[in-house]
């Protein structure tokens, strides 16, 4: 599979300037939503980006995957690391987990070049 990630990245910015420009509500809570995700501090940042990248393959979701793949190489996660999640993801989510996980792993290695 050839899928241009850093492009899929960049469009989706600017889709998601749009959208923030035409309500910036959305935008506004969305934020606070992934804030409130990290309020804790109880898992570093890499931890958090491993378990989106996990749960990207498990939703489907290409923009997650590409948004994630960049968070989790920016916070220092490893290529052996985010194996390890994508196989509990695979154990949980079976045969779809297992092909968006390809999906998953050829972002992050996208992201790492």
């Amino acid at each position: 599979m050839s899928t241009d990630w850093k492009g899929l990245l960049g469009d989706a910015m600017q889709d998601f300037g749009a959208l923030a420009k035409g309500n910036p509500k959305i935008m506004e809570a969305i934020q606070t939503l992934d804030k409130a995700g990290a309020v804790h501090g109880a898992l570093d940042a890499k931890t958090r980006e491993l378990i989106a990248l996990a749960v990207a393959s498990t939703t489907r979701c290409d923009t997650c995957i590409a948004v994630h793949a960049k968070g989790a190489v920016e916070a220092g996660a490893t290529r052996e690391e985010l194996l390890e999640a994508l196989g509990v993801a695979v154990g949980l989510n079976a045969g779809a987990a297992f092909v968006y996980s390809s999906h998953v792993l050829s972002a992050f290695d996208a992201m790492g070049k």
